[in-house]
This record gives structure tokens, C-alpha cells and sequence, in this order.
């Protein structure tokens, strides 16, 4: 054989090497699933045959009453801390970290009753050219319990503060309980900026928020705040042409605590806390109702039977014997745990507790490990990795053992 042709099949041989390992790599992700899930059957505890765990880290920081963490597009140079108060935090991305300074404080006008406060951040996609930042917050209101505002502020200096005079309110309505204020804000893939409401409170949805699209409450909203100041309704909304809220990209839910977007493909998952019995994890699509009040999870709710009719099953969810109220997680797309590529991983608040669910849809769900913390949410870095933050102040990874 000629030294030309051997070049020509280096590369070919190569390619087929590689697509031989990546084979073997996902086989033995899927033999271990299904192992784990066969275990399932006889051990609630299947998945930690893998051994996880969280660990302590940034261990001289202490937050009060953290409730969300995020890094800015494409940097992972610090890490901004959402306290329910009303106060922003950064910290560099080192372990070492022994402070943090305040980037605004906002607690003047924040209404942090009951389960308000300030509850969620995001970073505009082009932040590192406009500086916008996008924080969801409850504010006293004369006419209700609370008033829930999607404020911009804008920071002069890469990120280190932001000018408490430059708030620009995107949108603004009242809340008629302190509770269930949902409160999560990210913008997804398409440039958009997805809002999670919840149904307004108290118990049952007695004022049938959830259900009723002429409604903002009980749904996720989709806004384009690019086109139109303060936003405008993006034409892909179900209701962009009238027939309810044209902001409304799904609705049925009662509480959305924490909902992410995978980085590999940009499906939006999200945990949904239930009434008195399930949990819910959720698959948001556009234009579907996820069933509450109707439903809690996959059940009838305060009835023995009730129409199923337009209504979409949660993709997987579990009963308060074992947790009270879920923390939305991430699809696992980090590179320290290959086995998870794939792995919706979440978490409850009440007992601390982490499963991991198949994104493919398999609806089994394994537990990852039990803790002792109040997860209120996890983090992603810039490399996929998890994070939990701990809501009685400190930061957690977790990880393979």
C-alpha cells in the first residue's frame, strides 16, 4: 500500500475509533441505568450504587437566606448570590473565597413576606455588550398582599455593581396571597426571557388563576424585551392572537420553584410543588396545561375522577412520604459524571433529598443521595457541573464519590 493512501486512512481510522469509544462510553451509561433501574424495584435507593455526594465548598462564605446562584454568559470568573432580602452578592470563582461584596441591595423595596422577596436574577445574553440584568422581586402594593415586579437594572462596570437608579419595570401585577409567588426568570435559548408565576396563593387555587388563561398567574410567560421597551409578545406565543394572555407560553401550575433549560437541545424542565400529596417534574411546551387545579401530578385533585381532556402529564413524580416541596434541578451535561449525561437532577427542600431523572423519558426516578440541607436550588457552572445552594447559607457540590 502506497504512503499516500496509508495518510488518506489515518483520519478515516481515527473517526472510526473515536465513534467506537463514544459508543462504548454510552453503552456503559445505558448498562448502568438499567441496572439501577432494575435494582429500583427492590431498593429506593438504586442510583447510589454510584456513590454520589455533596461536599461543603467556598466554605468561609455564608449567605443569609440564599435562594439562587448564577454566573454571567460565558464567564466564570465570580459567582452571583440572590439573598431573599433584596441584596445581590459576588464572590470569585476560587476556594479560597473568604468575601463577597454587594452588587445592589435593593431590600428598601423589596416585600420579602411569606414566601416573597427577591427570588429571581438573569443575565441578558448580551450582557458583556449592554449590561442588563433582570431580577424578579415582590414589593408591597396598596391594593393586594403583594406586588410582583420583572425589573432591568443595568451595571456600568462589567458586573461588579448595578445602579439601583437605572430600574426599568418590564412587567409588573398584583398578588392576591403571599404565597406561591413563584418567582424564577431565565432567558431561554431563542433570546427570549421565560417568567414563572405561580397561581397566587393560599390553598387550591380557590380564585382559579391556574386554569384561566386571561390570566398571568398559574403559567410560565414568554416576553421579548429586545424588540419593544418595555417587551413585546413574541408571534410563536399560543395566544399571540388573542384567546388569553398573549405573555402565556403554558399554564396550569401551581408553584414553580426553579426550571432550567438543557444545553443540549434547550428543552425547558421544571419542578412544580405540589398541594398535599405529589411533587411534579414538568417538560414545558408551548402551549399546554399541566393541570392544576384539576390535577396535582397525575392525579385527581379533592375528587375521585376528573377529565383528563388537553391535560399534560407531568414526566415523573413522587409522593411527600419522601419530600414536601421539589426544587427544580438541571439536565446533567457536565463531563465529572459521565454515567448522569442525560440526568434531570433535582431535589426537595423539606428533606433534602437529590434523584436523578432520565430525560429520555424513561419515568423512573432513582435517588441520588440524602442530605441534611434545605436545597432551595442548584446551580450550573460553565463547564455543567451541579451546585446546590443551601438555604441556611452555604454552597454545595455535588459530585461522584
Amino acid at each position: 500500500m502506497c504512503v499516500s493512501t496509508v495518510h488518506k486512512l489515518i483520519p478515516l481510522v481515527a473517526q472510526g475509533l473515536a465513534m467506537v469509544f463514544d459508543t462504548l462510553q454510552r453503552f456503559r451509561r445505558y448498562i448502568a441505568l438499567f441496572v439501577l433501574s432494575v435494582a429500583s424495584a427492590g431498593c429506593s435507593d438504586a442510583w447510589t450504587l454510584l456513590d454520589y455526594e455533596v461536599v461543603r465548598v467556598y466554605p468561609s462564605l455564608n449567605f443569609n437566606l440564599p435562594v439562587l446562584m448564577l454566573q454571567a454568559p460565558g464567564s466564570a470568573a465570580h459567582w452571583y448570590v440572590v439573598e431573599k432580602a433584596g441584596r445581590i452578592l459576588r464572590f470569585p470563582n476560587h476556594p479560597s473565597a473568604s468575601s463577597s461584596s454587594v452588587v445592589i441591595d435593593i431590600s428598601a423595596g423589596v416585600d420579602a413576606t411569606g414566601e416573597g422577596g427577591l427570588l429571581g436574577m438573569a443575565f441578558h445574553p448580551n450582557f458583556a455588550g449592554n449590561g442588563y440584568v433582570y431580577v424578579y422581586y415582590t414589593a408591597p402594593s396598596a391594593t393586594a398582599a403583594l406586588q410582583t415586579r420583572i425589573s432591568r437594572f443595568t451595571s456600568g462596570d462589567g458586573g461588579a455593581t448595578l445602579d439601583p437608579a437605572s430600574e426599568l419595570t418590564v412587567l409588573s401585577l398584583d398578588q392576591p396571597y403571599t404565597n406561591h409567588n413563584g418567582g424564577h426568570i431565565a432567558f431561554g435559548p431563542d433570546g427570549l426571557l421565560y417568567i414563572g408565576l405561580g397561581d397566587g396563593g393560599s390553598t387550591g387555587d380557590p380564585l382559579g388563576h391556574a386554569q384561566n388563561v386571561n390570566t398571568l398567574l398559574g403559567a410560565m410567560l414568554r416576553i421579548d424585551v429586545d424588540s419593544a421597551t418595555p417587551y413585546a409578545i413574541p408571534p410563536g406565543n399560543p395566544f399571540f392572537s388573542g384567546g388569553g394572555q398573549g405573555e402565556i407560553y403554558a399554564w396550569g401550575l401551581r408553584n414553580p420553584w426553579r426550571w432550567s433549560f438543557d444545553r443540549a437541545g434547550g428543552s425547558l424542565w421544571l419542578g412544580d410543588v405540589g398541594e398535599g400529596d405529589y411533587e411534579e417534574v414538568n417538560r414545558i411546551r408551548s402551549g399546554r396545561n399541566y393541570g392544576w387545579n384539576i390535577r396535582e401530578g397525575a392525579h385527581c385533585y379533592n375528587s375521585a375522577t376528573c377529565s383528563t381532556l388537553g391535560l399534560t402529564d407531568p414526566e415523573a413524580e413522587y409522593h411527600h412520604s419522601v419530600g414536601c416541596s421539589v426544587t427544580g434541578g438541571y439536565v446533567y451535561r457536565g463531563s465529572a459524571i459521565p454515567e448522569l449525561d442525560g440526568v434531570y437532577v433535582f431535589g426537595d427542600y423539606c428533606s433534602g433529598r437529590i434523584w436523578g431523572f432520565s430525560s429520555w423519558g424513561w419515568g423512573i426516578i432513582d435517588q441520588l443521595e440524602d442530605t441534611t440541607l434545605n436545597i432551595v436550588s442548584f446551580a450550573e457552572d460553565e463547564d455543567g457541573e451541579l451546585l446546590i445552594v443551601n438555604y441556611g447559607g452555604g454552597i454545595y457540590r455535588f459530585r461522584e464519590r
